[in-house]
């Protein structure tokens, strides 16, 4: 079932405002987990419980989502790299800083923009738009306020998180340039589901994470957030978005996601604000504006 792609509207802009919104409260709600339980468990559990509840609800609203469509190879391939991708966020972390984590993770937009020529030309960026996506990129170095010192060890990390970039841009390309695309977005989502809690669930052996044995009200508080509302309500609805609307558009928004995290870290868990985080915002906004002006114009 193909659809046909189109700038963001009013209502697509509604969206991924909302989407951004969930995913920077997204980063809080793991960060209280995290006293409980590790991140690939996180990832994991939270893998595992969607594809249990939207494999229910598909088979029960589509008996037929699952017959054979030839999405499986791309299904898989999008599966790890959804997968990998977690992975790379927990190892890497642990070498460099957090700012510099969220910073590489957020140049998945770039990768989008390098990509897309390649599977649809239509959606070739503009230098402009791509001026703007550099414009939203300084916005959240500055709003995380990245420290410039980088060690051998900080390398590392920054390769890997880098990595994790590559992989969520990688993640889009597929489900815009393979049969994904003309799939209905809940067997989109399981199959990304499903393969990484399988993937994840070998990285838990392989890394000897332990296993949570007491946890707390507000963690499985969290985990459920993440489980309920990100994975099974706002993924889907992201993967609904990408084939409806222009990615290169959609990944700029992408943008405002660390910029909604630091604020939620700020207002829910105290965490210091960098200085100059109004313009950082300002920046972020302005460069979203120019990715999306030039098409809206024409």
């Amino acid at each position: 079932m193909q659809h046909s792609v189109r700038p963001l509207d009013t209502i697509g802009t509604l969206i991924i405002f909302g989407l951004c919104a969930s995913w920077g409260l997204n980063q809080v709600a793991a960060k209280v987990a995290l006293a409980d339980i590790p991140p690939l468990t996180q990832a994991a559990w939270r893998s595992a419980g969607a594809t249990l509840i939207l494999g229910v609800i598909g088979l029960w609203r589509e008996p037929t989502l699952f017959q054979r469509d030839r999405t499986l190879p791309a299904g898989i391939v999008c599966g790890i790299c959804f997968a990998l991708e977690f992975v790379a966020l927990y190892i890497g972390p642990q070498y460099t800083s957090a700012t510099h984590a969220v910073l590489f993770l957020y140049t998945a937009p770039f990768f989008v923009a390098l990509g897309l020529p390649l599977i649809t030309p239509t959606e070739r960026l503009t230098t402009v738009q791509w001026a703007g996506l550099a414009l939203s990129f300084l916005g959240v170095a500055l709003a995380l306020g990245v420290s410039g010192q980088i060690s051998r060890e900080m390398f590392f990390g920054d390769v890997l998180t880098l990595l994790a970039g590559a992989l969520w841009g990688a993640t889009t390309l597929i489900l815009k340039g393979t049969r994904l695309r003309g799939a209905r977005p809940i067997k989109a989502l399981l199959y990304q589901l499903a393969v990484s809690a399988i993937v994840l669930g070998i990285g838990i052996v392989l890394l000897r994470e332990h296993m949570p044995t007491q946890i707390s009200a507000a963690s499985w508080g969290s985990l459920a957030y993440q489980t309920l509302w990100v994975v099974c309500i706002t993924y889907m609805a992201w993967f609904w978005m990408i084939s409806h609307y222009r990615a290169g558009e959609l990944s700029a928004f992408t943008f405002l996601t660390p910029i909604f995290g630091v604020a939620a870290g700020h207002f829910l868990l105290g965490d210091a604000i960098a200085p100059g985080f109004a313009v950082a915002v300002a920046l972020v906004a302005g460069g979203i504006l120019l990715v999306n002006w030039p098409r809206k114009a024409s």
